[in-house]
């Protein structure tokens, strides 16, 4: 009995070792195929050698066409290049013309600016001339009161209204203070005249700019109305002048 197990069991393991190298042979094989196939083949293309015909049509092509541009740029018509180079011109004239509308209206502009700023210097000049001539005229009468109580009768009547033992000494003290003011008086004067001619001076200078830009201003208004009709003219007689297409045979 013991025999008999003891070769079934071997029996047993001898199979079970050839099932499990059968199926692991299977297995290597399986991978085998697997990598044969996920490795694909690369082959190179065949590059393309132009047939010695091909390259003589393109240069005959070539040629042709080179001939066809420079037959076409031989024939072209000469009317046709002039009113081009007409147009052109045209063109360039209206550029100019506007550049040069540009320029003067700008140039207005800065001149209406500064004509603005003399007219206001103008204004605040002769505000000051009239605060210095009502102050010189305050002054001009204070200096005549002085003038007037400077008088050796009207001293004396103003000494002999203050109660004194020394109308001399009061008399001499009046006439000087008087003195003192006819002089700080006259200084004030001087210098109020001074101012009064200096603003007189630039009130003509700001005056002469004034007249200045107006009439540049104006000048310029005459010329722009005079290039408004020139251009309306010009224009007028270029549409009367441009020939009527004729029809096509």
């Amino acid at each position: 009995m013991k025999d008999n197990s003891i070769r079934k069991l071997v029996i047993t393991v001898f199979a079970i070792l050839l099932i499990g190298g059968l199926l692991v042979d299977s297995a290597a094989q399986k991978r085998r195929r697997t990598r044969r196939r996920s490795s694909p083949r690369i082959t190179n293309p065949e590059i393309y050698q132009p047939s010695p015909g091909d390259n003589s049509n393109s240069n005959s092509s070539e040629t042709t066409n080179g001939n066809s541009n420079s037959n076409s740029s031989q024939t072209e018509d000469p009317d046709s290049m002039k009113r081009t180079i007409r147009t052109l011109s045209n063109q360039v004239d209206r550029l100019t013309d506007k550049l040069n509308d540009m320029q003067a209206s700008q140039q207005s502009m800065v001149d209406l600016e500064r004509l603005s700023r003399s007219e206001q210097r103008s204004a605040q000049l002769r505000t000051e001339l009239s605060g210095v001539q009502a102050k010189k005229s305050e002054l001009a009468a204070h200096l005549e009161d002085i003038e007037y109580a400077l008088k050796p009768e009207n001293i004396e009547r103003a000494a002999a209204g203050i109660g004194t033992t020394r109308p001399e000494e009061v008399r001499e003290q009046r006439r000087k203070q008087l003195e003192s003011d006819r002089t700080r008086t006259q200084q004030q004067l001087d210098q109020l005249n001074a101012g009064e001619a200096r603003l007189q001076q630039a009130i003509a200078t700001s005056d002469a700019d004034v007249d200045r830009l107006q009439k540049k201003l104006d000048a310029a208004d005459r010329a722009a109305i005079e290039n408004a009709k020139i251009n309306s003219q010009s224009g007028a007689s270029q549409v009367t002048a441009s020939p009527t297409p004729t029809p096509s045979p």
